[in-house]
């Protein structure tokens, strides 16, 4: 695709997702936020690890499992030096684990709010379709059409049309796609070739450029 503008979006999302749990404190359900921080507790060789959350009223605290009597020899070396020493980018990870955190709670709140890095991957003269590179280290309820179109400022019934004409293709493609939520390693391509606007508009968007 020697006629392609190639470029990588890596979103994080700003905020974790924030369990609702019965706070002893407060007597009633309330949303907790990780606090960042990880207790352990040895006994001999088995050794137990919590993610600590906050209660967002009282602060209260609740402790989340994440080993529960594991000899230490089996724990990963990296996963037991992050433990012990606090890690702040492992924990990170780990806040955005969201299976862990349904098998404790019946409600999650997620939020859509991100951050955004973009870089060009590949520049061409005379190109006609743009390539997204969508890297999502990290679990988020963004849908594709929705970050698509504030990215790019589009309206999201026109990039549903653009999809539907296949203008707009991605890889892999699944049903409803543009109305799911963005996944990592997404391949997003859109044909422009009609769109006279192409290098001044939506190359500079699409690299983050100003306009």
């Amino acid at each position: 695709m020697c006629n392609t503008l190639r470029v990588r979006w890596t979103i994080i999302p700003k905020t974790a997702p924030q369990p609702w749990l019965a706070c002893r404190g407060c007597g009633g359900l309330r949303a907790f936020q990780p606090s960042g921080k990880i207790r352990l507790n040895a006994n001999g060789r088995k050794l137990d690890a919590w993610l600590i959350y906050k209660c967002l009223t009282c602060e209260r605290t609740w402790n989340r499992p994440i080993l529960e009597r594991r000899n230490v020899r089996d724990i990963d070396p990296h996963v037991l030096d992050a433990l012990q020493s606090n890690d702040p980018g492992w924990i990170r990870v780990e806040t955005f684990n969201l299976d862990a955190l349904r098998q404790k709670s019946q409600r999650v709140d997620e939020f859509a709010e991100f951050d955004i890095k973009k870089e060009m991957q590949s520049d061409t003269a005379n190109w006609t379709r743009l390539a997204i590179e969508l890297m999502v280290p990290f679990p988020t309820s963004t849908r594709l059409d929705r970050l698509l179109g504030s990215e790019l400022k589009v309206s999201r019934s026109r990039l549903q049309a653009l999809h539907d004409q296949g203008m707009v293709r991605t890889d892999p493609d699944r049903a409803g796609v543009m109305r799911r939520r963005i996944r990592n390693g997404t391949l997003v391509v859109i044909d422009l070739a009609m769109e006279a606007d192409r290098e001044q508009c939506w190359k500079a968007l699409a690299a983050g450029d100003p306009l």
